[in-house]
C-alpha cells in the first residue's frame, strides 16, 4: 500500500519497484539496496519504490537462502562447472580473513555461479511485477464510477 501511495507515476514506481525486485535475487548480498538506489536514480525512475522493494523482498520471501542455492546450482549448470565443495570456515584463523587471497579462494569462485543463476529468475519476476505494479496502481489511481 506504501507503494500505491507515493506521488510518482505508475510507471516510475513499477519500474522502481521492478529494479529492486531484480537486486533482490541476485547475490550481491550487502550491496542490494546500493544498487537498487543507483539504477532507480540512473534509470530516472522512483528511488523509494525500488529501496521498499528489494528489502520487502528479502522479508517476504522467507525460502530466499534455498533459492540462492538453486540459483548457484543451476549457475554452476549454466557455467558447466562442478558445484564447489562445501567451506568450513574453521579452517580459517581470524587473521585470514582480511587477506585477499580468502576472498578469492572461497568467496568469488561461488559468485558468478550464483549470479548468472539468479538471472533466470530476477529477470521475468522483474518484468512481471512491472506490468502488476503498473497495472494495480493505475486502477488504484482512476476514479471510480458511481451509478
Amino acid at each position: 500500500m506504501t507503494l500505491m501511495a507515493i506521488a510518482d507515476t505508475p510507471h516510475s514506481i513499477a519500474l522502481g519497484s521492478a529494479i529492486g525486485i531484480f537486486f533482490g535475487f541476485t547475490p550481491l548480498y550487502p550491496l542490494k539496496t546500493l544498487l537498487s538506489i543507483a539504477v532507480a536514480w540512473a534509470c530516472r525512475c522512483n528511488k523509494i519504490a525500488a529501496a521498499i522493494a528489494v528489502t520487502l523482498h528479502d522479508v517476504m520471501i522467507w525460502a530466499m537462502p534455498a533459492l540462492y542455492l538453486a540459483e548457484y546450482q543451476f549457475g554452476c549448470w549454466i557455467l558447466n562447472r562442478p558445484a564447489a565443495q562445501r567451506v568450513h570456515f574453521r579452517q580459517f584463523r581470524l587473521q585470514d580473513y582480511v587477506h585477499w587471497h580468502v576472498f578469492s579462494r572461497v568467496v568469488w569462485p561461488s559468485f558468478w555461479p550464483a549470479f548468472i543463476g539468479s538471472l533466470f529468475l530476477a529477470i521475468p519476476s522483474a518484468i512481471l511485477i512491472y506490468f502488476l505494479m503498473r497495472l494495480l496502481i493505475s486502477r488504484a489511481r482512476t476514479p471510480q464510477k458511481t451509478d
